[in-house]
């Protein structure tokens, strides 16, 4: 990955005049515009008037020493998921074309917005939010990180926010996760992602996939721009972040589930990290974590996903589910099936596994375990159904583990230079969101040694 700069880096060049907001625009429009770049597949909508207005705007105030934050004029960029003022939400379809323009930022954007981000533009994503692998028939799939000239997936469903800061189209991007969706495409692009909370952001203005699952996180550079974008997005105070040292972290590694079926670079990817951990002295314990063995059955019937998602979109699909991925449309349809009683006991049944999970894991600074069983699969191979749900369940496995425990997680790159693109999850109890940046921190300097 280019050496890009980190959005800490970028508020001190602005701060200090290296650099204007201006400049960074123009710099993101034209790699957008590179006709040899992924931009026409990373975003859906460029808004280059009003994104050079903002930075104009934005180097006005800095000038009168009256900005809104000392990240104002950095450029970022918005899964199409969520509600810009002015613009359509299209959610990666072309279900919701002729839809009226948004009213209203969502709450998201609008903090974001407040804090003096430049939206650069809308990015590209898997139809709904609605698959791991990040493939969009309806705008192109955009090619991510790994043997490009090969074309391998992104990652999904924030697939165009990845590339949009791997290819520095943007200085970080907003994302959501339900399943993975900031971490896969993080981990399958060499880059960070984060699922706070859930209850840290909140979901007005974005199309739901998944309201009990739904969580708005940021993609970026590293483990700082993620934590001052998650400070903005959940309105609280951008603080210093302070890594916490390897020595006397003590971590977990869930044997149930999250190690089975792994590609060889992802096993020795992980193993590696381990060690590594464990020489700068981190105690990791292998423990079963059998709570993991009871999340395939509870989702058997689709989970919340497909119920909440048919609730959602069931008129939408009478009216206009000719138009959708048929792969999407699959899998939302599954929720037709659920009874009440069906939603009912996985409501008990979540509820129980967190109280259980969170007692298990008390003891522990965080989990730690692959972001995904596979390295990202190329595109063409993904033309069968069948392959591309085999891959797709691998991508997302490891993830919604941890959003069915209504927990928090980050994926930091664990790979070498050169090699194909791992991702490290660190993932802590809901409420735990500082402590796992905090301690994401300390090894990010580390574990790719």
């Amino acid at each position: 990955m280019p050496n890009f700069p980190t959005v800490a880096k970028l508020a001190d060049d602005l701060e200090s005049g290296r650099t204007t907001s201006r400049k960074l625009v123009e710099d993101c429009i034209a790699r957008i515009a590179d006709p040899a770049g992924e931009g026409p597949r990373a975003f859906i909508h460029v808004d280059k008037d009003a994104a050079l207005a903002t930075a104009d705007a934005m180097d006005a105030l800095r000038k009168a020493k009256a900005a809104p934050s000392r990240h104002a004029g950095i450029p970022i960029s918005i899964k199409d998921l969520f509600d810009i003022k002015g613009q359509t939400t299209r959610a990666g379809s072309r279900a919701l074309d002729d839809s009226d323009p948004a009213e209203h930022d969502a709450a998201a954007v609008g903090r974001l917005r407040s804090a003096g981000f430049v939206l650069i533009g809308r990015t590209n994503m898997t139809e709904f939010a609605y698959s791991g692998i990040g493939i969009n028939p309806h705008y192109g799939t955009p090619k991510g990180a790994w043997n490009r000239a090969a074309g391998h997936v992104p990652g999904g469903s924030s697939s165009g926010a990845a590339v949009s800061v791997l290819d520095g189209m943007a200085h970080g991007a907003l994302g959501t996760d339900t399943g993975g969706s900031c971490r896969i495409p993080a981990a399958y692009n060499g880059i960070v992602g984060y699922k706070p909370t859930q209850r840290r952001v909140p979901l007005d203005g974005a199309v739901p996939l998944s309201f009990s699952l739904d969580s708005i996180g940021p993609l970026a550079r590293s483990v700082s721009c993620c934590a001052i974008l998650d400070a903005v997005l959940a309105n609280e105070p951008v603080v210093a972040l302070k890594p916490r040292s390897v020595k006397g972290m003590r971590l977990a590694v869930p044997t149930a589930i999250a190690l089975d079926d792994l590609d060889g670079p992802v096993a020795a990817t992980f193993e590696r990290a381990l060690k590594t951990l464990a020489d700068h002295g981190a105690t990791i314990e292998r423990i079963e974590m059998a709570e993991f063995h009871e999340i395939g059955p509870m989702n058997a019937k689709g989970g919340f996903a497909a119920a909440e998602s048919f609730a959602w979109h069931r008129y939408l699909i009478t009216a206009k589910g000719d138009v959708y991925d048929p792969r999407v449309f699959v899998r939302i349809m599954r929720g037709e099936a659920q009874s009440a009683a069906d939603y009912i006991d996985l409501l008990n049944e979540r509820r129980s596994l967190i109280a259980r999970v969170n007692a298990r894991i008390a003891p522990y600074d965080a989990l730690v375990l692959p972001t995904t069983a596979n390295t990202p699969p190329k595109i063409a191979d993904l033309t069968e159904d069948k392959a591309f749900t085999t891959a797709n369940l691998r991508a997302l496995r490891n993830c919604t583990l941890i959003n069915m425990i209504d927990g928090c997680a980050i994926s930091l790159p664990a790979h070498r230079e050169g090699d194909v693109p791992v991702g490290l999850m660190l993932a802590g109890a809901g409420g735990s969101d500082r402590r796992i940046f905090e301690l994401a921190a300390g090894m990010e300097a580390v574990i790719r040694v």
